[in-house]
């Protein structure tokens, strides 16, 4: 019999089948899980979230390790809806969407890409009560809708192109027409992956491709994205981390990939102080 206020070996050995499994699912529902997405949930170290998945990998042949986290064989990294996107990571996005709001001035032209992050800018810049004359280009129908109330003060203009309800925004064909006829100051990125190797990512082609046409429609770019978002690779490389001026993030940010991306000269300015997962 264990000891009070001591598990025995049967009770650690139900915690940790009780947290593989809970891995497993999360794998299962979301496509992918990062390491230190998951230390943080369950209160343990990186270390042994690592074990944890190199264990699973081998019990379960519908899932495999890869560089930060963990990845479901059945098919490639994808989409979260929207909907469900937009309800996590909220303070951390609030945080983000005020900063880039801040960096906004009269007279300014903008383009905001779609995405939950570059929604809260859409937000904040609505209460930049202050501003005249500046104009935002978007390809985010819903950016768009969420920018009205600030007319006349902002001017809202859409890209055009093809729906894609998924995300709420507009695609190719015909997406770039208005992109390739414009220099704007300043635009804003979203994101579901920053790898120091593998480079800025997204979910899909298509939204890889009008990320591409944005950038070059900017004299200054921008990824927004929160911690989570750093360390992971997703199926559509955007471009390398080297060719974005600035990445504006909130929370947690793990030391290894701010540190890899330190040392190729890329600038990270974190809005929000980091919390370090704590030690099992």
């Amino acid at each position: 019999m264990a000891t009070a206020g001591k598990q025995s070996g049967n009770d650690l050995a139900l915690d940790i089948t009780a947290r593989r499994k809970r891995i497993a699912e999360m794998v299962s529902d979301e496509q992918f899980a990062s390491i230190q997405e998951l230390a943080k949930l369950f209160g343990v170290s990186n270390v042994t979230i690592r074990n944890d998945i190199d264990a699973l990998s081998r019990e379960r042949h519908g899932l495999l390790r890869v560089r930060g986290g963990v990845l479901s064989r059945q098919m490639p990294y994808g989409e979260t809806p929207y909907e469900r996107r937009s309800r996590e990571h909220v303070e951390d996005k609030q945080a983000i969407g005020r900063a880039a709001a801040a960096m906004i001035r009269s007279n300014d032209t903008a383009i905001l890409d779609v995405g939950t992050t570059t929604m809260a800018i859409a937000e904040a810049l609505v209460q930049r009560t202050d501003l005249d004359h500046t104009v935002i280009f978007t390809n985010g129908l819903n950016i768009a809708l969420a920018l009205e109330p600030a007319f006349p003060r902002i001017t809202t203009v859409v890209t055009g192109g093809s729906l894609r309800p998924s995300d709420h925004s507009l695609v190719e064909p015909m997406s770039t027409l208005i992109l390739e006829r414009i220099r704007a100051g300043i635009a804003f990125i979203g994101c579901n992956g920053v790898d120091p190797e593998f480079g800025v990512s997204t979910t899909t082609l298509p939204e890889a491709a009008i990320k591409q046409a944005i950038m070059r429609s900017a004299l200054r770019v921008i990824v927004v994205a929160d911690g989570s978002k750093f360390g992971r690779n997703t199926l559509a490389r955007v471009c390398g981390v080297a060719e974005i001026d600035t990445y504006l993030s909130a929370g947690y940010i793990e030391p290894s990939c701010a540190r890899q991306m330190s040392e190729l000269g890329v600038r990270i300015e974190n809005v929000r102080p980091s919390t370090t997962p704590s030690e099992e």
